[in-house]
């Protein structure tokens, strides 16, 4: 095992197994688990928008519509409630590096409590104002009261999806970024098959519609969350984190000072893309006051989730590739080496360009009307989703750097920079971009909007991470 003796620290040895590596492929041996296990995720929810188009029509388009306010508004709960893995992973990785595992353990202990106590809470909230929320970004009634029946269920899911998001933070802190493709691989089969029978009534099982979904993915979350227990347990001789001793106000406020930006940078996201997103439903308000149609189609926000759910495939890989590089960084600086964290930043930005080139030249360049096609069966919400996607698709790229360099930051601590810098780009570029820019050119506009507001991220978080002020961070 290799071994370095600390600053300060005096006889202290350090774990360096992991940073130790090529950065190439120790990024890749730590990234692919979480791949795959991300993207199987956002697979479910590709089949959800699949499902959804082989309804009758327009309960169709509707369920498309209803499906982003309803993910967003999920995960402006449970995803910030979630946002407690940015701290868990970046206090396990360095305690985990420094060979202090009990440490390790005490961590995950308070960070599973506070998501078990604060899920109740934040459910309970969800479902007194979920109904008032929805209604701000779906003007179209029919999607509006999908959407609510949709969210119900997803937010008695809380707890199950943001305890999961804590045990999986602990296992990529200690570079064991498999267990949660386990836990995904299972629970999301499940998923699948849940939604086959309850969306459409198969096998016994009612037929729900679009809700069925959701509560497919409430049962299928708390199976993941099963095994991701049973995984822990299987660490509990070397971490002992089921211990009442390790539960403390200090060590969760540490944890919480580190997550709450993060967390407020999910608000903020949500927020913004709820507004984002509202932009579709007013175009859709306005077409179906002008035409006066009974049978009203919300062609603008079907093709605004559906264009969302393809890109979503390729933001949840981006995502961890950002993770991975999280768990390097911040075992490089606990190990007093923060070249090593800047190198492995930079060679997941190279990565990121090459992978995530690729994948958008075939999404907006190659072939996009086959997605397109694939995706929706309405003429409609077909043609005013091709040019926002080929929009999309080049700028993926550029994308990737954003979120690979965002998670970089946030395993170094630097929690706060992201989460301002998140706030002024959705607040003074997204939203009122996307605002004018749909009111005047439509869908293409709203999209133009999302573009530059990528272009920005990039080139904030670029500077951030080149300027190195995060090396300084003490935990």
């Amino acid at each position: 095992m290799a071994t370095v003796m600390t600053e300060g620290h005096g006889a202290t040895d350090v774990d360096l197994e992991l940073i130790s590596g090529p950065s190439y492929r120790t990024i890749l041996r730590l990234a692919w688990p979480t791949v795959i296990a991300m993207l199987s995720q956002s697979f479910v929810n590709e089949v959800d928008v699949l499902f959804f188009a082989r309804l009758p029509h327009p309960e169709s388009s509707n369920a498309q519509a209803a499906l982003l306010p309803s993910l967003l508004m999920v995960w402006l709960f449970g995803g910030s409630l979630g946002a407690i893995s940015v701290g868990t992973q970046a206090f396990t990785a360095r305690r985990y590096a420094e060979r202090k595992y009990d440490d390790a353990g005490a961590v995950l202990a308070n960070a599973v409590w506070f998501c078990l106590l604060t899920g109740i809470a934040l459910s309970l909230f969800g479902w007194i104002t979920i109904h008032w929320l929805l209604g701000l970004m779906l003007k179209v009634p029919e999607a509006h009261a999908l959407a609510y029946s949709y969210s119900k269920w997803r937010l008695l899911g809380i707890v199950s999806m943001s305890t999961t998001m804590a045990l999986k933070a602990f296992f990529d802190g200690i570079g064991k970024t498999w267990v949660h493709l386990v836990a995904a691989l299972i629970m999301n089969v499940f998923n699948i098959l849940f939604c086959w029978m309850f969306i459409f009534g198969r096998l016994g099982a009612p037929r729900m519609g679009a809700p069925g979904a959701g509560f497919a993915a409430f049962i299928a979350t708390w199976i993941g969350l099963g095994i991701m227990i049973a995984y822990a347990a299987r660490e509990r001789g070397k971490f002992h984190p089921v211990r009442w001793s390790n539960i403390s106000l200090k060590l969760t406020w540490n944890i919480l000072k580190l997550s709450i930006p993060a967390a407020l940078a999910t608000i903020v996201m949500m927020i913004g893309f709820g507004l984002f997103t509202k932009v579709a439903g007013q175009l859709d308000a306005a077409a179906a006051l002008e035409s006066g149609n009974d049978a009203r189609e919300a062609v603008n926000g079907a093709a605004t989730t559906d264009i969302v759910e393809i890109l979503k495939l390729t933001f949840t890989a981006c995502l961890a590739f950002g993770t991975a590089t999280a768990t390097l960084v911040a075992q490089s600086l606990a190990a007093k080496r923060p070249n090593d964290a800047t190198r492995f930043g930079w060679a997941s930005v190279r990565l990121g360009l090459v992978i995530f080139g690729a994948v958008g030249l075939m999404e907006g360049v190659l072939f996009t009307p086959q997605l397109v096609h694939f995706f929706s069966h309405s003429e409609a919400v077909r043609e005013v989703m091709v040019i926002p996607m080929r929009m999309m698709g080049i700028v993926t790229p550029i994308i990737a750097v954003a979120m690979i360099l965002s998670e970089a930051l946030f395993g170094a601590g630097n929690t706060k920079f992201v989460a301002a810098a998140q706030f002024c780009l959705v607040f003074i570029v997204l939203v009122p971009l996307a605002w004018l820019g749909g009111m005047r050119f439509g869908l293409v506009g709203m999209w133009s909007a999302a573009v530059v507001y990528s272009i920005c991220a990039a080139i904030v978080m670029s500077l951030k991470f080149r300027g190195g002020s995060w090396k300084s961070i003490k935990l």
